[in-house]
């Protein structure tokens, strides 16, 4: 896997992995307000590729917090990657992070079976 990008702001680091038209995006610190912007500059930044990806992954184990900025995000990446037929997972949902997908109704969208897994 190489490494495409990385980002870092004083509230969240940005990696961005790439193997084949496969993409996973780590992250680690607190999407909010402030670093949301970055996290949706890179992932549409993946989506914009051309081809376009076969699957993106955000795996979330490294956030500690997330605000319903965050989530709007990557809600608008799951609609971007539906339109494109491309696979759109989350992994590492625990915590606080995944009580805020639990609370705000929107686990369903990104994984229907309700597991906070790794879901499309």
């Amino acid at each position: 896997m190489k490494q495409v990008a990385m980002t870092s702001d004083i509230n969240l680091e940005i990696s961005i992995d790439q193997a084949g038209k496969d993409f996973v995006a780590l992250l680690s610190g607190r999407i909010n307000v402030d670093s949301s912007p970055d996290l949706r500059n890179q992932l549409l930044a993946i989506l914009c590729e051309v081809p376009s990806p076969r699957t993106v992954t955000v795996d979330l184990a490294g956030v500690s917090y997330i605000e319903t900025s965050g989530i709007a995000t990557l809600i608008e990446a799951l609609r971007i990657a539906a339109h494109q037929q491309t696979r759109f997972h989350l992994q590492g949902l625990s915590g606080s992070v995944l009580r805020m997908f639990e609370v705000t109704g929107v686990l369903a969208l990104f994984d229907p079976g309700g597991r906070g897994e790794k879901v499309s």
